[in-house]
């Protein structure tokens, strides 16, 4: 009997399915969350990121129960393995500990460290990837969106949502002519990004999980304006008699909160290597063929790792071109990846796309409606025409969309610009060509 109470103890400690340390936040934002993870104790500064490595054995059928019930654990989700290596580097490097957590997709556990006081943390880095049990050692990064708040078959589907002939970037797209074959009909979007109003008009029902990794704050979560202005662009719902229509009306949405809003800041949302890698894992595990990323920072080995994860399933990422222009850093720095700029009349970089960012009229926490621009809100277009697409043809792998998308845009008002229409009507004839 003894030895059948240690094989089960030892079998419930390789429990993992992307969880953090501590329980995450309820994946319905709407309801009351249990205590999550913190970032306020993070500081990008001096903080970094360490993994070891994690293979874990088939879970258990009861995440965290023992013979004496339920039995929390510092390390949720880690190996015995990994525990012991954590707990020796941790006493050899003076690390303190700030939170952990398991990322299965690649067979990791990774934490974010505290170095000791006086430590130079690029020398500590230097020496932690020199250490065979490391797998991986990096500082924690900050990220920002990209956001400047401002205040027949032939013809166009009519809506009756008010504002729709406001939204500028519906209109020069040609989406409501688009939306006579494709409203986005069967596709799921992951947002990785602030919270999102949910109760919204123009978003409510439309909105099929949420997950946040930042903390356990539902009213911040519905207050965030980012992630309502992206979500409003791609998929609030038409001929509702409510504000405005998406480019994909028809789309679900997946909301994973990875940035937040400092309070003592006046500038936009950041995120850092932490949450956004809890968001990228858990993205792994769903359905979602696109993935929304109207954010970036600088290159990241841990986070590098799981979009390439991401990519090699043949999901699209659709990200964000930096306010530089520079694309060198994460994630628009990956290959495979469709980065968008917001429309000019220069020349866009080899293989970025166009779409319309300025001036964007979309939805606003608390059943609003304002205008906002930057690149995040031309990425949340483009994910938008891509939803149509794979309504169309879910077969569509990354470097088609990109090629369609390119092949496809117009010069609107001296500026090439994305087309729905078009991306739509190419996708088309390609699958009557194909028949």
């Amino acid at each position: 009997m003894k030895i059948g109470v240690i094989a089960l103890f030892g079998l419930l400690a390789t429990l993992t399915a992307c969880a953090p340390a501590r329980p995450l936040p309820s994946t319905d934002a709407s309801t009351k969350a249990t205590p999550g993870d913190s970032v306020e104790r993070m500081d990008s500064q001096r903080d970094i990121v360490l993994a070891v490595a994690n293979p874990l054995t088939p879970a258990a059928t009861h995440a965290g129960s023992s013979l004496l019930g339920y039995m929390p654990s510092a390390h949720y989700g880690a190996g015995e393995r990994a525990i012991a290596q954590l707990t020796d580097l941790k006493q050899r490097y003076g690390l303190q500990e700030v939170s952990g957590w398991p990322i299965k997709a690649l067979d990791l556990y990774c934490v974010v460290l505290h170095p000791a006081p006086g430590v130079d943390r690029d020398e500590l880095i230097a020496a932690l990837q020199k250490d065979a049990r490391v797998q991986l050692a990096q500082p924690l990064q900050d990220y920002s969106v990209y956001s400047t708040d401002t205040n027949t078959a032939d013809d166009p589907h009519k809506y009756n949502d008010p504002y729709a002939d406001l939204q500028r970037g519906f209109v020069e797209t040609d989406a409501a002519l688009a939306h006579n074959s494709s409203q986005g009909e069967g596709v799921r979007v992951a947002i990785v990004d602030t919270g999102v109003d949910m109760s919204h008009p123009d978003l409510s029902g439309h909105i099929g999980d949420t997950r946040n990794v930042v903390d356990n704050d539902t009213s911040a979560f519905d207050r965030d304006s980012h992630g309502t202005e992206v979500a409003g662009i791609i998929a609030a719902i038409g001929d509702n008699h409510q504000g405005m229509v998406g480019i994909a009306p028809k789309a679900r949405l997946s909301v994973y909160k990875a940035c937040w809003y400092p309070p003592e800041a006046r500038g936009g949302a950041r995120c850092n290597s932490f949450t956004l890698a809890k968001a990228l894992a858990a993205v792994n595990d769903t359905d979602a063929r696109i993935v929304n990323l109207s954010l970036g920072g600088p290159a990241d080995p841990l986070l590098s790792k799981l979009l390439a994860k991401i990519l090699s399933e043949g999901r699209i990422v659709i990200t964000a071109m930096p306010p530089d222009r520079k694309l060198s850093g994460f994630p628009d720095g990956a290959p495979g990846v469709i980065v968008v700029r917001t429309s000019a009349t220069d020349a866009a970089p080899p293989g970025v796309v166009s779409a319309p960012g300025n001036d964007i009229l979309t939805t606003q926490p608390g059943g609003g409606y304002d205008f906002s621009s930057g690149s995040s809100m031309a990425t949340a277009h483009v994910s938008g025409i891509v939803a149509l697409m794979l309504s169309l043809a879910p077969g569509l792998d990354p470097a088609s969309v990109h090629a369609i998308l390119l092949r496809t845009s117009e010069q609107k008002k001296g500026m090439l610009e994305v087309n729905a229409a078009g991306a739509v009507a190419a996708v088309k004839k390609t699958s009557r060509t194909a028949r």
